[in-house]
């Protein structure tokens, strides 16, 4: 893992004590609410419903023991015993003070991490594949890479007022698991003829009122290229994106306005004119990152002992098959952990959670945590032979929900019991479904299937790219929720088509069993997935099910 150097050590500092003394302004009454705004948003902190919401990076997923175990002692002193991980692999602390939030960055900053760029129209936490380092079907880490981007972006002085706030993810691997295309831009590792390396470059993607999937720029990127490629696309950006109209200033609509063709011709121009300035210096930095990212010593011993524990227990075996998945490593396994156990707000971890999966992360898994846009914490380097003892630590701190990919890990937003921007509730819409197929006891006939849940227009719960995608929106003063069906997250990204009108708060739930329980009737035969048997069979049989005829209605 990279470890912050002396100049990322004193410019935290030093960040952390101008806001100390912007805060002691606001108190005093120096500054106003507006003046102090736009201070605060630079370093994360938002004015939420009920009280101010600080958001922490955790740059592409990535932490250590102490860090995770930091997070967890600063839930318990200046928040209410818990965090909330989200689509951004970032922490939200939802009921900070706002004389405490200088100490709580001071106490991150010890640590190695900070909340700047976790707002404002600036480039964002960069986001990574949440199994990066260990993926089977990985090309290469692209960790170091998003690692470079961060120093690069973090405080660059052209780039801290761009049009609206600009976003980058990054996967290496065949399967794309960081959602690249619905990014501003998104950089999937890929060979080229001669096999090696490089980026296919995707730009204008992005989710919100306007949902697009981002195009390719450039099919094939040198690594070398990167850093001023990426510069010269943000560039453009920066002098062609609209600042008349925040609903038209995210680059997919300055892709949409402009044509592709005239985006790629001024990015190459620009590239051209800037690539000369990045005279290796990028190259050598990106060299020094990744040797801070090198593979863990891994071991070799007999796996008997995880085979014999499958065979002796059901729910372990069970847990196997939905929480693990395949490592690059002879022997190892990625765990996914599920913070979404039935009934329960998806992302929301207690101190003492975070304290366990700190305590397994050091003992189990070489030191290392991922956490996923999926909402989920990731033990990514795990020996099949300490599977037992993990899960037995897990399911003694209610962590060990075998429901990884299955309908009740849904991604939802806050929504409106937290969000100032909700029009809708998220949380408890995810709670009722989850509940209620665990009672129905189907999910693993019903197997792989993403649902999504968004409390407003913005889409912080990606409900456009979920296989089953639920949008709460205000309808004269009631919640409506509308359903989108078909998307699709990954290197096949595609975004759901509404299925109809939306339903009452009250209906949703029913809405959505009925379709489920459609899709097992629908379906092939058990591997045909829901996904699969859309894109077999379109909207219309599943638009038949959610919407019935009322002499249907009535006879039932």
């Amino acid at each position: 893992m990279y470890t912050y150097n002396d100049f990322d050590e004193a410019f935290v500092r030093s960040r952390v004590a101008q806001f100390r003394a912007q805060v002691e302004r606001r108190i005093d009454g120096s500054l106003t609410e507006d003046e102090f705004k736009p201070l605060r948003l630079m370093n994360g902190l938002y004015l939420q419903l009920h009280a101010y919401m600080l958001r922490v990076a955790v740059p592409y997923g990535t932490l250590n023991p102490s860090q995770m175990r930091q997070l967890a002692d600063i839930a318990d002193r200046w928040d209410k015993g818990y965090g909330h991980f989200t689509t951004r692999q970032n922490i939200q602390y939802n009921w900070p003070k706002l004389q405490d939030v200088p100490d709580t960055l001071e106490a991150l900053a010890d640590v190695g991490m900070h909340a700047i760029q976790t707002s404002g129209n600036t480039i964002r936490n960069v986001t990574a594949d949440h199994f990066a380092g260990a993926a089977a079907d990985e090309i290469e880490d692209p960790r170091p890479v998003a690692e470079l981007l961060r120093q690069w972006s973090t405080d660059h002085p052209e780039f801290q007022f761009l049009p609206r706030k600009f976003k980058i993810a990054v996967s290496g691997a065949e399967h794309d698991r960081a959602v690249t295309k619905a990014h501003d831009i998104g950089l999937r590792m890929v060979r080229n003829a001669a096999g090696e390396p490089g980026f296919e470059v995707i730009v204008g993607g992005g989710l919100g009122r306007t949902p697009m999937v981002g195009k390719v720029l450039r099919d094939f990127l040198p690594k070398a290229d990167l850093l001023p490629y990426v510069e010269a696309i943000v560039s453009v950006y920066n002098l062609l994106g609209r600042r008349d109209n925040k609903y038209k200033a995210r680059i997919k609509i300055t892709v949409h306005e402009n044509g592709l063709e005239k985006i790629q011709e001024l990015v190459e121009e620009r590239f051209a004119a800037i690539r000369g300035e990045f005279t290796g210096f990028d190259q050598d930095l990106l060299t020094e990152i990744e040797a801070a990212f090198a593979p863990p010593a891994f071991v070799t011993k007999s796996t008997d002992g995880y085979e014999a524990a499958r065979l002796a227990n059901p729910a372990f075996r069970s847990w196997t098959d939905t929480n693990l998945a395949d490592h690059k490593a002879d022997g190892y396994a990625i765990v996914s952990i599920s913070i979404k156990k039935h009934g329960q707000t998806p992302g929301d971890a207690t101190s003492d959670q975070m304290r366990v999966m700190a305590d397994l992360a050091e003992r189990y898994s070489h030191g290392e945590l991922r956490i996923s846009h999926e909402q989920n914490v990731i033990l990514p380097h795990v020996h099949q032979s300490d599977l037992p003892a993990v899960y037995a630590a897990l399911r003694e701190a209610d962590l060990a929900t075998a429901n990884i990919g299955l309908v009740s890990d849904i991604i939802a937003c806050p929504g409106m019991d937290y969000c100032a921007l909700a029009t809708a509730r998220s949380i408890p819409i995810a709670q009722e479904i989850a509940t209620r197929f665990d009672d129905l006891k189907i999910e693993h006939e019903i197997g792989a299937l993403k649902i999504k849940i968004s409390g407003c227009i913005n889409a912080c719960g990606h409900h456009h790219v979920g296989h089953i995608g639920i949008l709460g929106l205000d309808r004269a003063g009631v919640e409506n929720y509308q359903i989108t069906l078909g998307g699709d997250g990954t290197e096949t990204t595609t975004i759901g088509e509404r299925a109809g009108p939306g339903f009452s708060a009250d209906e949703i739930m029913p809405a959505i069993e009925r379709l489920v329980k459609g899709y097992l009737d629908l379906r092939t035969d058990e591997t045909e997935t829901f996904l699969q048997t859309y894109r077999r069979l379109g909207l219309a049989p599943f638009k038949e099910i959610l919407y019935p005829s009322e002499e249907k209605a009535n006879a039932a």
